[in-house]
């Protein structure tokens, strides 16, 4: 945790850069399995966490394929970042999988469909809208998030860059648990930029 907050690093698949992340210090590693994600897992790396949570990153996916993943994998967290129904969700969570739910966010309006899953996840995360599944490196307005007022803790995604630290340490929120990383880290699909990273922590700090 840096100053409180989980830091995420999502969308790895090599075992050596994978390494590097962890020992920067961070909480939580994701893995893609969506198929037409450019960070989509397709087997085994050869180095998995050791010390921070794998989290296994699922769109529209059957329950079975869910949880068979998760066992290969040893997830500690599914996030779900499809159309996936709260009882959808709330079935993975009674099998003792722990829940991360992802909203795509433009307007205020976008913020009321977590109602439906008060309750059921551990986490949700808030991301920017677009037309497709999945990262699009591009930032929502996060002055938009002080309407929200539920009890459970999300994580905030969405355009982070290495330069945002700065900004991200003025943004208070009392359910505001982390931050989720991805493609304005990479120097290529899936692989992370370890200078970048470790800028940008220390900039939270």
């Amino acid at each position: 945790m840096i100053n409180g907050k989980l830091i995420k690093v999502c969308g790895m698949s090599e075992a050596e850069n994978i390494r590097q992340v962890e020992e920067l210090g961070v909480d939580m590693i994701g893995f893609i399995f969506y198929p037409r994600s450019p960070r989509y897992v397709y087997e085994l790396p050869g180095y998995l966490p050791e010390r921070a949570q794998k989290v296994g990153v699922f769109v529209n996916e059957s329950k079975e394929e869910v949880q068979m993943i998760a066992d290969r994998f040893g997830l500690d967290y599914v996030q779900l970042h499809g159309n996936e129904s709260p009882g959808y969700c709330r079935s993975l969570k009674q099998t003792g999988l722990r829940i991360i739910k992802a909203f795509c966010v433009a307007t205020h309006k976008d913020l009321h469909a977590v109602k439906e899953y008060r309750g059921i996840c551990d986490y949700y995360l808030f991301d920017t809208k677009t037309q497709s599944y999945g990262g699009s490196g591009k930032q929502f307005e996060w002055s938009l998030l002080y309407s929200y007022q539920e009890d459970t803790p999300f994580l905030l995604s969405g355009g982070i860059t290495p330069q945002s630290g700065k900004a991200l340490n003025v943004l208070q929120h009392p359910r505001l648990a982390g931050f989720d990383i991805n493609s304005c880290f990479e120097t290529a699909p899936a692989r992370k930029n370890i200078e970048h990273i470790r800028h940008f922590l220390r900039e939270l700090k």
